[in-house]
């Protein structure tokens, strides 16, 4: 069966150009539909079973494969440089796909980019379907009609591909591929491996470990399930085969801190140590910025060092102002408070009104980020979050009315009752800091309640 090798990015990826996460994982459940549908074998680099370095299978893939898809959603480095190396081995059977929000950054405005929607983390339905469908006749047209459509074989019409094969007049005698390149000849058949020309090895197919792949999935599972030791130490191997991924790196961070061990603090001091890597100090990376806020929200809840409060504030507000999301957002706005209430206790009141102040516009500003989001296509604890988020929100805000409705809409979704109820102890948490606050300060906004 023909072969079509992806180009890819693996798990959840920030553009940095716009601040969205984009769950490369979820594009390419579609596009792998796509590709079946057309009749193809489909295999990105995560799923190849190999020994050792990913490169060799890699390039074996990039050249032999029937078809190769190019995803450069997220300007992803790798996918560009492995598209490059595609071209110059293959004049045809190239595909380029990216997220519609993609600038090509290329002087190569005739060559075809297939755009796809993305919602941030996944892609709704409808738009899957259109995706796949578009795909598969795309697929077909390509392998059907053999067309060139790498720019270097159209700007260079003389060059002969690596694999071409000679003329059969020039055909003297079979040569054995170590005699080729012994001779200096660069030719060799797309059927035939590097390892048969003498160039590589290959470790026995027993020996092949599993798929990082199947590794990722089953630690995502064990998060899921809250085993978060056992996730932990899968990550860690993950990280040894990908060290520089930084998906894997925030997976691990999140499965440090939650795994509570051997104590709270200090998985969250070991999980603050695996950031560094990231830079959190310049990153722009909003899930990082989001890990970040969250370590030292709880490392603030267990000392009480203003220090901490400090850095989540930060944080959480890099990462809000960077991407613009309900998760940094509402979690910046709830910690505002948490400062601003010390400040009255401190005698500080007008750090505390600036924090009060401050707090009030970051929930005016996430309900106006968020609402748009209830119409798309979302699954049920997504949604949840966002439903969550608005009736906390409104809630902060004094907006009784509103918070009633969003809570209405959540409690519709059946969801596990410890959602619900860590919701409903945030906001009770946030009315009774308000209370306090209104004793302090009797002209702060949380006294007076005006939206």
């Amino acid at each position: 069966m023909a072969t079509c090798f992806v180009i890819q990015g693996f798990g959840k990826k920030t553009d940095f150009t716009d601040g969205r996460v984009l769950d490369l994982d979820a594009s390419y459940a579609v596009i792998k539909e796509g590709v079946e549908g057309a009749g193809l074998t489909c295999i990105r680099a995560d799923e190849i079973q190999h020994a050792g370095t990913i490169d060799v299978p890699m390039y074996q893939q990039l050249l032999k494969a029937d078809l190769v898809i190019a995803d450069l959603s997220t300007y992803n480095v790798n996918a560009a440089f492995e598209l490059g190396i595609r071209y110059g081995l293959r004049p045809s059977a190239t595909l380029i796909v990216a997220e519609e929000c993609f600038k090509n950054p290329f002087d190569v405005s005739h060559i075809v980019i297939r755009r796809y929607k993305h919602l941030g983390e996944d892609i709704g339905a409808q738009e899957a379907r259109r995706f796949r469908d578009d795909l598969k006749q795309a697929i077909t047209a390509i392998l059907a009609n053999a067309q060139t459509d790498s720019p270097v074989y159209a700007f260079l019409p003389d060059l002969t591909p690596p694999w071409a094969k000679p003329a059969d007049d020039q055909i003297a005698a079979p040569v054995s591929a170590p005699a080729r390149v012994a001779r200096g000849m660069q030719t060799f058949r797309p059927d035939e491996t590097l390892s048969a020309m003498g160039l590589l090895t290959f470790e026995s197919d027993n020996a092949f470990p599993q798929t990082a792949k199947a590794n990722l999935e089953q630690a995502q599972a064990m998060l899921l399930a809250g085993d978060f030791s056992a996730a932990c130490q899968l990550f860690q191997e993950i990280r040894k085969l990908r060290p520089n991924d930084s998906f894997i790196i925030q997976q691990l961070i999140l499965a440090t801190y939650k795994s509570e061990q051997p104590t709270p603090e200090a998985a969250l001091n070991e999980a603050k140590a695996i950031t560094q890597v990231l830079n959190p100090a310049t990153t722009n990376d909003p899930e990082t910025l989001g890990l970040w806020g969250a370590i030292h929200k709880k490392l603030w809840a267990i000392t009480q060092q203003a220090g901490d409060l400090n850095e989540s504030i930060e944080a959480y507000g890099r990462g809000f102002f960077l991407k613009q999301d309900y998760y940094n957002g509402i979690n910046l706005a709830f910690l505002l408070e948490v400062r601003a209430l010390n400040a009255f206790r401190a005698g500080e009141r007008e750090e505390g009104i600036a924090d009060l102040v401050l707090a009030r516009r970051i929930r005016r500003d996430v309900i106006k980020y968020t609402e748009p989001l209830i119409n798309k296509d979302y699954g049920p604890e997504k949604r949840y979050w966002i439903l969550a988020t608005l009736w906390e929100a409104t809630a902060g805000l004094g907006d009784a009315a509103s918070a009633e409705k969003w809570a209405a809409q959540a409690r519709t979704l059946k969801m596990a009752d410890w959602m619900t109820e860590s919701t409903q102890t945030q906001i009770q948490n946030i009315l009774n800091r308000q209370a306090e606050i209104a004793l302090l300060n009797p002209e702060s906004p949380a006294a007076k309640k005006k939206v």
